[in-house]
């Protein structure tokens, strides 16, 4: 059973994602917060697998709750609740190690498809969200963060690079391994080393920095 925690200072998003998750029998929320340090308190105290936090919350925001996350209980999976809006806050989470992020008006399978891949290690990406905040770094530097990319994925042999390519697109690992006909458990291998020789926390840094290099579509 993956354990959850909903952040959000409005009752009626709490109240509905709460009730969107009820529906997968392999979750449960078990707590819910309606601000970042509550956030941080009870994700300590209930054993959260994942945790959804929303950006914009009174006394500690999403960004703070996620590095005091990362000191506290470094095993929380912290997914990121935000709009197009803020895309400026969802890199600074991203870089900060958070999970992935979801839009609010995500469908209700989405959500529980984000849920169960950070709570499996993987990180949820989907490509267009992606490509669209990605973007936004493009109006300037764009030939030297390319060379800086480039240069932190020499070490990659050719496997890997085609892996973090696909990581790039937003794909899981058993997508991943569907496209290159391996299995699961050998991408996450592949995973593994790519995130040790890229000098990447976790699988978004590791999908940005594919497309800082240019791998995968334009």
């Amino acid at each position: 059973m993956i354990r959850v925690l909903v952040a959000d200072d409005e009752p009626l998003i709490r109240a509905g994602i709460r009730q969107i998750l009820a529906s997968a029998d392999d979750i449960e929320v078990v707590a819910e917060a309606a601000d970042g340090r509550e956030a941080v308190d009870l994700a300590c105290s209930h054993a959260v697998d994942v945790a959804l936090l929303d950006i914009r919350m009174p006394a500690l925001d999403g960004l703070g709750a996620l590095a005091e996350l990362r000191r506290a209980a470094p095993a929380v999976r912290a997914l990121v609740l935000t709009t197009f809006g803020e895309r400026e806050y969802v890199l600074r989470a991203l870089a900060a190690g958070g999970a992935g992020f979801l839009l609010k008006d995500a469908a209700p399978a989405e959500l529980i498809r984000a849920v169960r891949a950070a709570a499996a290690g993987d990180a949820f990406l989907s490509p267009g969200v992606t490509r669209h905040v990605v973007d936004t770094l493009a109006d300037g530097g764009e030939s030297t963060r390319r060379a800086a990319a480039r240069d932190r994925l020499a070490a990659l042999s050719s496997r890997e690079t085609e892996v973090l390519a696909l990581l790039g697109e937003g794909l899981s690992n058993a997508e991943v391994g569907r496209r290159i006909h391996v299995s699961e458990a050998t991408v996450k291998t592949y995973v593994s080393r790519i995130l040790a020789k890229s000098q990447c926390d976790n699988r978004v840094q590791a999908a940005l920095l594919a497309r800082d290099a240019g791998l995968g579509p334009a």
